[in-house]
C-alpha cells in the first residue's frame, strides 16, 4: 500500500465517503475528500455550513447554483486534491479525481437511483420523495458543472475506472470486505487496467 493512491467514486447516497473513510482507517492511509473542500470554500464565503445533510438543504443548493456561475471553485478544489493523489498514500473521495488523476486505483460505486434516495431519506429523515426531488436536482447541477469543465459525464463515463462494485444489496460492510478483497488479494498480483474494470 505503500504510495498508492485510491479514488472512491459514486453518486450521492451510493457509500462512497463511508467506504473511503474506512478503508483509509484500515490501511493508515489519509483521507481526503472534494465534498469537505467544497464546503470550505462555502463556509470561507459566509455559509452556514453542517451536518451530512447539508448538500441537500437550500444553503447546500445555493451554493451549488452559485458554483454554476463560478466555476473556479471547483477549478481549485480540484487542484488541491491533485497535489493530495500526486503525493500518494490517501484516499480520495472525490467526483473529479478519476478523470483528473492520470494514476492511482479506481472505484465506482453502482447504486441505483431508487435504492440511493431511500438511504438519503432514512439518513436525512426525509420522505422518500423529498430526498429522490432533492438528488435529482443536486446531480442535474452537479453534472453540469464537470461536463463544463471537464467535458465528461458523471455517473455514465465509468472509461477510468479500475473496479466496479454492485452495492445495491450490499451492506456498508460488505462493501467494505469486498474491496479489501481485491485490496489484499488481487491487486499485488495483477495489472488491472482502466478501461477494462473488475465487477463485483
Amino acid at each position: 500500500m505503500k504510495g498508492i493512491t485510491i479514488c472512491i467514486c459514486g453518486l450521492a447516497g451510493s457509500g462512497k465517503s463511508t467506504l473511503a473513510k474506512r478503508i483509509a482507517k484500515h490501511y493508515g492511509l489519509k483521507y481526503r475528500s472534494g465534498g469537505d473542500a467544497l464546503k470550505a470554500l462555502a463556509l470561507e464565503r459566509g455559509y452556514k455550513v453542517g451536518g451530512r445533510d447539508w448538500w441537500e438543504s437550500e444553503e447546500g443548493m445555493r451554493f451549488l447554483r452559485e458554483r454554476m456561475d463560478k466555476l473556479d471553485f471547483d477549478r481549485e478544489v480540484d487542484r488541491r486534491l491533485l497535489e493530495f493523489a500526486r503525493e500518494g498514500n490517501v484516499v480520495l473521495d472525490s467526483w473529479t479525481m478519476p478523470w483528473l488523476f492520470d494514476g492511482g486505483f479506481k472505484v465506482w460505486l453502482e447504486v441505483s437511483e431508487e435504492v440511493r434516495a431511500e438511504r438519503i431519506a432514512k439518513r436525512d429523515r426525509l420522505s422518500v420523495e423529498e430526498a429522490l426531488r432533492s438528488l435529482r436536482e443536486r446531480e442535474r447541477m452537479t453534472k453540469a458543472i464537470y461536463k463544463r469543465l471537464y467535458g465528461y459525464n458523471l455517473g455514465e463515463d465509468l472509461e477510468p475506472f479500475h473496479l466496479i462494485i454492485d452495492s445495491n444489496i450490499l451492506s456498508a460492510d460488505e462493501v467494505f470486505e469486498a474491496f479489501r478483497m481485491v485490496i489484499e488479494n488481487l491487486l499485488p498480483r495483477l495489472r488491472i487496467e482502466a478501461g477494462k474494470p473488475i465487477r463485483l
